[in-house]
C-alpha cells in the first residue's frame, strides 16, 4: 500500500489527497471527486454474489476433473490396449468437456472417435492431465475493483485480465492495482482495449468471462460465448431493465431476439430472455449453455451460465425455448414450446412444436392474447450449486460484505420450483375479481391440497410458482370469492365473466403443512430493504454532475462535489469516456467517485431533502 501523500506512476506523479478510499472486501481503490471512472456502491451485492459463484466453480471444476481422472485410469485398467468409447472423456455435460481440453468426437455427428489410450495421450500432450488454474477476463473493468477483489479474495485463481478502451480508466485501473500491493500486481494485468475484439482474438482462451456493461450487454454476447473455454463460465449483467421489461419492446426484439411482455413476471422474463439471447449466440458456434444462476437484484439482472460445445446438443435448443401468450383481460398465461422430439426405432428426431396453444380468446374472460418471447422456458438455476454456494457464503460470512442480501437472494432461490417459468401474483388475481386477498398461506394451501406444487419466487415477494394450470387456479378463486362475495361488476368485465362460471374443483383451504417454506418456517429474512437512499443506478461516467442527479447519487454525493470544488468535471457528455451502452463502455460497476461516504450532511438540509424527495 502507498504510505505517503505523493506515488508515481508511470512518470507521472499525484497526491493521494486528491482521491478517496473506497474499501470493499480485501480490495481498496482509489477514487477520484470527478465522475471520470464509474463506480457504484450499490453493485457489492452483485461482486458478492459473482465471487460466491467463482469460488463454487472453481471447487465444482475441481471435482470434475478428478472424476475425470478416475474413470480414465478405470478406463485404462480394464483394457489398456482397447479402443476407448469416449476418449478423453472429461467430466461432462450431455457428454461435453468440462476441463477445458477437447473432445474427440465427432462435432457434426456426435461419433465417437476409436484411438486407442496411450495415443489419446499423445494427442493431448503431457501436461494435459493437470488441471490449470483459471483464467478471469472482465471485459469492462474501468477502476477495476471487481478485477482486485477476485485476485485477492478468490483461491485458485491463477490470472485476471481486465480491459477497458477508456484512457482514464485503465490509468485508475492500473493505479488501483499497484495500490493493492504484490498480490494484485502478480495476478491482474489491464489493457486498453476493445472488448468485443479482444474476445473474438482470444477464443476458447479465459475459463471464466465476466460481463457488466452500463446498459444492454447484446453487443458483446458473440464475442464473449468464443471467448469462453469448454466448460466455462459466462457471467453476464444486463441494466436495461426497461427495455426488457417491455417498456420498449421493439427494442428489445432488436437487441436480443425476443419480444417481453408486461405483466409481474417481467422481472423474471427479462432473465429468462437474456438466456435465450446468450444460447442463440452460442448456438452459432456449435455450442450451447447451462444456466446455474439467475438472478434479479436492485436495478439489473444476471445470468451465471457454463458454456458447452456439441453439435449434437444444439439441436435440443427449440425444447428449451418457448413463446408466452398472455391474456390482456385476465392474469392467464400460457408457453407453447418452439420445438419437440418424436422417437422411432431408437432414434429421436426433432420437429417443430405443435400450436397454437391457446384458442383465439382466453378460455376463462373471453379476451386476446398477446404473444411474447422466445424466452429459456428450461431451468435457470443448478439447484446443487445454489445450496453449495449458499454453504459457501454462510461459512465465510465475514468475507462478504453484502452477507444479508446475497444469503438472502440464494435461500429464496433454494426454495424455488426449478421448473416452472414465470409465476402469479395473488394480488392481480384478486384485483382481477376485485375481492379481498387470501393470505398467502391459505392460497398455497388450497393449491397444494388439490394436488399441485406451489413456492415462492426470489424476483416478488407476493409471486407464487405453480405447476397447477390456470382453470385451477380460478376454481380456487372462484370458491374464495363465494366465501367472500364481491359487489356486483359490469358483466363485460373479465372478472365478472371469470366468476359467471360454475368451479369444476372444489376448493379446500385447510391449512396444509407445506404451505410455509422452511425459511419462512423458521423466520429467515428474505427480501430486505436497501440499506441506504439513493440505492440503485448512478450516473454513467463523464457525465457533468449538477443538483439534478440528486435521485441518482443523494445529497451527501453532491455535497461531496461542490466542496472539492471541482465538480464540474472535465469530460464532457459525450466525449473520452466509452462506457457506451452499445460500445465497448466503462463497467457500470466500476467507478463513480463522487460518493464520499466520509462527508456528512447538515440534519436540517438532509430533513429538508427528504421532504422535497417525498
Amino acid at each position: 500500500m502507498a504510505g505517503d501523500n505523493g506515488n508515481k506512476q508511470n512518470g507521472t506523479s499525484f497526491d493521494l489527497n486528491d482521491f478517496t478510499i473506497i474499501k470493499e472486501g480485501d480490495a481498496e481503490i482509489l477514487m477520484h471527486a470527478k465522475n471520470e471512472v464509474f463506480y457504484n456502491n450499490s453493485q457489492v451485492n452483485n461482486r458478492d454474489m459473482s465471487i460466491a459463484v467463482l469460488r463454487t466453480f472453481i471447487s465444482q471444476r475441481k471435482l470434475e476433473h478428478d472424476a475425470m481422472l478416475a474413470r480414465r485410469t478405470k478406463a485404462g485398467n480394464k483394457a489398456p490396449n482397447a479402443k476407448v468409447e469416449n476418449p478423453g472423456d472429461s467430466v461432462q455435460h450431455n457428454g461435453e468437456s468440462t476441463d477445458g481440453s477437447e473432445v474427440l468426437k465427432d462435432a457434426s455427428h456426435g461419433e465417437s472417435s476409436s484411438i486407442p489410450v496411450e495415443q489419446n495421450k499423445n494427442l493431448r500432450g503431457k501436461g494435459r492431465e493437470e488441471l490449470k488454474p483459471p483464467r478471469v477476463l472482465e471485459a469492462l473493468s474501468a477502476s477495476g475493483l471487481r478485477a482486485l477483489r477476485y485476485a485477492r479474495e478468490v483461491e485458485g485463481i491463477s490470472q485476471v485480465v481486465a480491459l477497458d478502451n477508456d484512457k482514464a480508466s485503465v490509468e485508475a485501473c492500473r493505479r488501483n492495482i499497484k495500490f493493492n500491493g504484490s498480490v494484485a500486481c502478480s495476478k491482474v494485468e489491464s489493457h486498453l482495449a476493445d472488448a468485443r475484439v479482444y474476445m473474438l482474438t482470444h477464443p476458447n482462451e479465459f475459463d471464466v468471462v465476466d460481463l457488466d456493461p452500463y446498459g444492454a450487454p447484446s453487443v458483446f454476447l458473440d464475442s464473449a460465448v468464443q471467448s469462453v473455454a469448454d466448460g466455462g463460465m459466462l457471467m453476464c449483467t444486463a441494466t436495461d431493465m426497461a427495455v426488457l421489461c417491455a417498456a420498449n419492446g421493439e427494442v428489445c426484439y432488436s437487441k436480443y431476439g425476443s419480444y417481453p411482455l408486461r405483466g409481474k413476471y417481467c422481472h423474471e422474463m427479462a432473465l429468462r430472455i437474456l438466456l435465450a439471447s446468450i444460447e442463440s449466440h452460442a448456438n452459432r458456434y456449435k455450442r450451447y449453455i447451462v444456466p446455474v444462476l439467475s438472478v434479479q437484484m436492485d436495478f439489473y439482472v444476471r445470468v451465471f451460465v457454463r458454456i458447452y460445445t456439441s453439435a449434437s446438443d444444439v439441436k435440443n435448443t427449440p425444447l428449451k425455448l418457448s413463446y408466452v401468450y398472455q391474456c390482456i383481460g385476465c392474469d392467464s398465461f400460457h408457453l407453447q414450446t418452439v420445438g419437440r422430439t418424436v422417437s422411432k426405432d431408437k432414434s429421436v428426431r426433432c420437429l417443430p412444436g405443435f400450436g397454437p396453444a391457446v384458442p383465439q380468446e382466453c378460455s376463462d374472460c373471453g379476451k386476446k392474447f398477446n404473444m411474447g418471447g422466445p424466452i429459456w422456458s428450461a431451468p435457470i438455476h443448478d439447484q446443487e450449486w445454489v445450496a453449495a454456494m449458499l454453504a459457501n457464503v454462510k461459512s465465510m460470512k465475514e468475507r462478504y460484505p453484502a452477507y444479508e442480501r446475497i444469503s438472502a437472494v440464494l435461500t429464496t432461490i433454494s426454495e424455488e420450483l426449478p421448473d416452472i417459468p414465470l409465476f402469479l401474483s395473488l394480488h392481480n388475481l384478486c384485483a382481477t375479481l376485485k375481492c379481498t386477498s387470501p393470505s398467502a398461506v391459505i392460497f398455497r394451501s388450497a393449491v397444494i391440497n388439490a394436488g399441485y406444487r406451489i413456492s415462492g419466487t426470489h424476483v416478488n415477494p407476493l409471486g407464487l410458482k405453480t405447476d397447477a394450470p390456470m382453470n385451477v387456479i380460478w376454481d380456487i378463486m372462484r370458491c374464495w370469492v363465494r366465501n367472500h362475495p364481491v359487489k356486483a361488476q359490469p358483466s363485460d368485465q373479465s372478472g365478472s365473466v371469470i366468476l359467471a362460471k360454475e368451479p369444476v374443483l372444489q376448493a379446500n383451504f385447510a391449512r396444509a403443512v407445506a404451505s410455509l417454506s422452511q425459511a419462512q418456517a423458521k423466520k429467515v429474512a428474505r427480501f430486505l430493504p436497501n440499506p441506504e437512499r439513493n440505492w440503485g443506478p448512478k450516473l454513467r461516467a463523464g457525465r457533468q454532475i449538477t443538483s439534478k442527479h440528486v435521485s441518482l447519487l443523494g445529497p451527501k454525493a453532491l455535497n461531496a462535489i461542490s466542496n472539492h470544488g471541482d465538480g464540474e468535471g472535465s469530460n464532457n457528455e459525450n466525449g473520452d469516456v466509452s462506457n457506451h451502452e452499445n460500445g465497448d463502455g466503462s463497467n457500470h460497476e466500476n467507478g463513480n467517485g463522487s460518493n464520499h461516504e466520509d462527508v456528512e450532511e447538515p440534519a436540517a438540509k438532509r430533513k429538508k431533502t427528504e421532504e422535497s424527495d417525498s
